[in-house]
């Protein structure tokens, strides 16, 4: 990818888009609808009437989504006639606006929504950094345009809409104009960043448009999904590194898959969750790194989102349904037979990892064969659409993998979470990333903060300048988050003796076999 700053007279050959091929579809939500009704209370633009609609700016938001694929499908089929070049310093700026009509035009398909304009901000920009992250884009709009998209019906304190791609690949989620504006004057410098740094964990913006109807204004961007659908996460956690209410209020506890904070991690996870040292350092120095990113452009306020599954919990749950339907000799629908079950080759027993009688617990490498990922996927037919998008490849973890024989090839996939355990010993999948960072430390946020401080601590609060805001989230995160399990070479001899049948056993990898038994 390279990067041209001076200002090009070169203009691009532009050509007739293509029609949509997808037929229209009603959107599809996830969650309790009647849950949400009942409520009916506006969160931010969104809002749940007593029948069930939800409305974004007052549009049913099942329109906003058969609008947002017509528009893609419209802006990278015209984007794909024109030739590859360098990005120009303007691309980032330059703003793309198409108008359809009901009725349909040459260029545009007739529909049956209202007549809508749709605005694509720095295609070619997007498009340069789509293909760094080796995204092809027939995936990407088959991704997106092909199915309908599924709308998450937890929409978080920013009363946002999240639309989730079929393949849960690709995120959704309306953004304010100030936060749209944001990211648009920090393109140039940010993607330059993730061009030097491709791993990480900050957010891959793979577009940003607006979705214009009737004077109102709708924005929103595309971004990697961090949490997959196919895995069933034990826990979920929202996480700043601060203290003041910063705890699930009793409405958010009462969703079947609340969003948690620190305090309650501090509360369920008292000891932290732990690594092994490589993965350790891996994940810290990949987090101080993005923190220095954040910090440069005066970011603050961003959250570590963090998805706990628990390998052995899932384990517990399906063989209490096995024992329970064992009568009728029916297998529960996540479960899974012992035939099905991958076989996890382990040298011995898993054993905690964490505090025990005032002595960590240790943990010593095992002795596996390599596990070649890339080879795997493609024998299997299950790549993923862009390269660095599990939270093993985005910190460069140099970790073991325990060696799995999947019994179904043509099912198999890799969940690329970070193998972790929790204080007494179970098993973990971490899936995380840097969310939220579209918010800048300017005059109304130091407001903010002069304001709490004065009655709070102002250690406590969320609102802080971007460098103590960047300290205290790696403390936090360093610490009291993630341990490190100690290398038992570091260890005396006794020491190495007492600890000798002391091995961390965590599978890397998973069969989608086991992803069905999770859920």
């Amino acid at each position: 990818m390279h990067f041209n700053f001076l200002d090009s007279k070169t203009t691009d050959p532009a050509g007739d888009p293509p029609r949509s091929p997808f037929k229209m579809k009603p959107s599809l939500r996830l969650g309790n609808r009647e849950s949400d009704a009942k409520t009916n209370k506006k969160i931010g633009h969104r809002r749940v009437t007593d029948q069930g609609t939800v409305t974004y700016k007052k549009t049913p938001t099942s329109e906003i989504q058969r609008a947002i694929q017509l528009g893609i499908h419209h802006s990278i089929g015209t984007l794909q006639q024109k030739q590859v070049r360098d990005v120009l310093f303007r691309d980032f700026e330059v703003v793309e606006t198409v108008d359809f009509p009901r009725s349909g035009t040459k260029t545009t398909p007739a529909h049956g929504l209202s007549d809508f304009r749709f605005r694509t901000f720095a295609p070619v920009a997007f498009r340069s950094f789509r293909d760094h992250f080796q995204l092809d884009i027939r995936d990407y709009l088959n991704s997106l345009c092909s199915q309908e998209l599924r709308e998450l019906s937890n929409p978080g304190a920013s009363g946002s809409i999240f639309y989730i791609s079929a393949d849960d690949e690709f995120i959704i989620k309306t953004v304010q104009h100030k936060e749209a504006n944001f990211l648009q004057k920090l393109l140039p410098e940010y993607y330059m960043n993730l061009v030097q740094h491709t791993r990480t964990l900050l957010p891959k913006f793979y577009g940003l448009h607006c979705y214009q109807c009737s004077g109102k204004n709708i924005r929103f961007v595309v971004m990697n999904n961090l949490l997959p659908s196919s895995v069933k996460m034990h826990e979920r956690y929202d996480l700043k590194g601060s203290s003041y209410k910063r705890k699930a209020n009793d409405r958010e506890l009462a969703k079947a898959s609340p969003t948690l904070k620190d305090l309650d991690f501090k509360e369920r996870h008292p000891d932290g969750i732990w690594l092994e040292a490589d993965t350790y350092d891996a994940l810290m120095k990949t987090i101080e790194r993005d923190c220095r990113v954040l910090e440069s452009f005066r970011i603050m306020d961003y959250s570590l989102l963090l998805g706990v599954h628990n390998f052995d919990q899932a384990e517990r749950d399906r063989n209490r349904k096995k024992e329970r339907s064992s009568d009728n000799g029916v297998i529960p629908e996540d479960g899974l037979s012992s035939s099905h079950a991958p076989n996890l080759r382990a040298s011995s027993p898993p054993v905690a990892a964490g505090r025990k009688g005032g002595d960590v617990i240790t943990a010593s490498r095992r002795s596996v064969s390599p596990f070649n990922r890339s080879a795997f996927r493609t024998k299997l037919g299950n790549k993923r659409l862009t390269a660095f998008s599990t939270a093993m490849e985005s910190i460069e973890a140099k970790v073991e993998p325990v060696e799995i024989e999947p019994t179904d090839p043509g099912k198999a996939t890799l969940l690329g979470g970070l193998p972790a355990r929790s204080a007494s010993g179970d098993r973990l999948f971490l899936f995380i990333g840097i969310i939220d960072i579209l918010q800048s430390y300017r005059m109304a946020k130091k407001m903010e903060h002069t304001l709490k401080s004065v009655v709070i601590d102002a250690e406590t609060v969320s609102v802080t300048n971007p460098s103590f805001y960047a300290r205290r989230f790696q403390n936090a995160l360093g610490t009291c988050i993630f341990r490190k399990i100690p290398s038992p070479m570091k260890q005396s001899s006794a020491r190495r003796r007492q600890f000798q049948s002391t091995k961390l056993s965590i599978p890397y990898a998973a069969t989608n076999d086991l992803a069905v038994a999770l859920t």
